[in-house]
């Protein structure tokens, strides 16, 4: 008994430090009257240590920093990645672009405090599931001197808000609250041009960081198609892209490890050789 109480003893020390090394709600910028808020993990050690910001998943109307993309948490921080995990304003409150400035903000932020969080800033990738995998393509292929990062996850991302669109046979009730529109449908040409101009895809061109885009095959959400058509939009201007396909997978992250036990390690050990190339 006195050895399992001390065994219990070591596991929740061993937790508290883990959870200690985890700073949380630290405010990176002001998206109107809201304070934007992230949380930090941190490696032990001098560093610098390569980044990677997430942007969380939830339809942009939902969603938070520690749901969905939680996942993917402890292979980054037992591989001595230094993690951002972020909030973003949501819709329908706010509406387009305002989630995607929040991601610029974010990687100033983190470019501004690397020194602070042990950051190598040659090395900052971006990450994004579902939604947030939209708004972190988006911000890479739009991204200026300020907000370049080195490579950019996406994981079952809508790159391309127009073919989905149109698969669907009308605008998706979050596109809806996304762009403030009321009854609007697809084939408006005011609303493709709003869905045009913000798909990761229209953006492709040469220079840009490595993509790394990960799917499920049995997608019903945002299908694996786009992914197929958004690493042949980049290859043609010959930006490395590589596909972790999920066979049989459908959309929720959560579920992914009971089609893949090794996807997520499979993500780390990509940027890890993508970052140290750096």
């Amino acid at each position: 008994m006195k050895r399992v109480i001390f065994a219990l003893f070591l596991l929740l020390n061993f937790l508290s430090i883990a959870l200690a090394e985890v700073q949380t709600n630290i405010e990176y910028g002001k998206g109107g009257d809201e304070a934007l808020l992230l949380d930090v993990n941190v490696p032990d050690g001098n560093g610098p240590f390569p980044a990677v910001v997430i942007v969380h998943g939830g339809g942009w109307s939902g969603g938070d920093k520690q749901k969905d993309i939680t996942v993917l948490f402890k292979p980054l921080t037992d591989a001595n990645f230094v993690w951002f995990s972020i909030n973003y304003r949501l819709a329908p409150k706010n509406h387009w672009p305002a989630c995607l400035d929040d991601v610029k903000t974010a990687i100033r932020w983190v470019k501004a405090n690397a020194a602070k969080y042990k950051v190598d800033p040659n090395r900052i990738a971006i990450m994004g599931y579902s939604a947030g995998g939209q708004i972190a393509c988006q911000a890479a292929v739009q991204a200026d001197n300020d907000t370049a990062v080195a490579a950019v996850v996406g994981l079952a991302a809508p790159s391309d808000l127009v073919f989905d669109s149109l698969r669907r046979g009308g605008i998706s009730t979050y596109l809806k609250d996304l762009f403030g529109l009321q009854g609007a449908e697809v084939n408006s040409p005011q609303v493709v041009q709003m869905l045009w101009d913000a798909s990761p895809i229209n953006y492709v061109r040469p220079g840009l960081p490595p993509f790394l885009l990960v799917h499920g095959t049995a997608d019903k959400s945002v299908p694996y198609q786009l992914s197929l058509n958004l690493q042949a939009r980049l290859k043609a201007v010959n930006v490395p892209c590589d596909i972790i396909t999920i066979k049989d997978a459908q959309h929720k992250i959560v579920e992914w490890s009971k089609y893949d036990a090794d996807y997520s390690k499979k993500i780390v050990d990509w940027l890890t050789q993508t970052l140290n190339k750096k």
